[in-house]
């Protein structure tokens, strides 16, 4: 199983991206499986899509983490989210971060952030696609390196530990 992180961009229209890659016989495909059928309020994990009736492939269950706030969210979720991480599949496939024999025999979970926020969908697009190239190439080198984790101090967009800040 390859686990994967990735944070891209700034501001509203930043993508993070987790993804859990795994045979569709083990622990991936049962967490998949029941992902799909178990959704919750306001989380509707579904197949990402290329087109409609084209799944990207390996197979790609979109789990949102946020609830859709309002109509305008939930169309940055269901469109340019979802098309961003249907296209950075296939890019981590062209790339060799998901090798061909893969994608039929494996499946991907990705959870999605998509700021309640957003406002450009183009710049969600272009983020979620990145994100997730980038999570399934880290999942695939497994990283980050432990002496990378060792040596880092705390930070996130949303908040810098007091012995941090300047």
């Amino acid at each position: 199983m390859q686990i994967g992180e990735s944070f891209v961009g700034e501001g509203v229209n930043a993508a993070h991206i987790n993804t859990v890659l795994g045979h569709r016989e083990g622990p991936a495909g049962t967490a998949w499986a029941t992902a799909l059928a178990t959704p919750s309020a306001g989380h509707v994990p579904f197949v990402a899509v290329l087109r409609p009736s084209l799944p990207v492939k390996p197979m790609t269950l979109f789990v949102t983490k946020a609830a859709p706030a309002n109509d305008d969210h939930g169309l940055l979720i269901w469109g340019p989210a979802q098309a961003g991480v249907a296209a950075g599949v296939a890019d981590a496939i062209a790339e060799g971060s998901v090798s061909e024999p893969d994608t039929s025999t494996h499946v991907l979970i990705a959870a999605v952030w998509v700021n309640p926020g957003a406002d450009d969908a183009d710049t969600v697009y272009r983020n979620n696609r990145e994100a997730t190239r980038t999570a399934l190439a880290n999942g695939a080198q497994d990283l980050p390196l432990l002496k990378d984790v060792l040596a880092a101090s705390p930070s996130n967009p949303f908040y810098t530990p007091p012995e941090e800040r300047a």
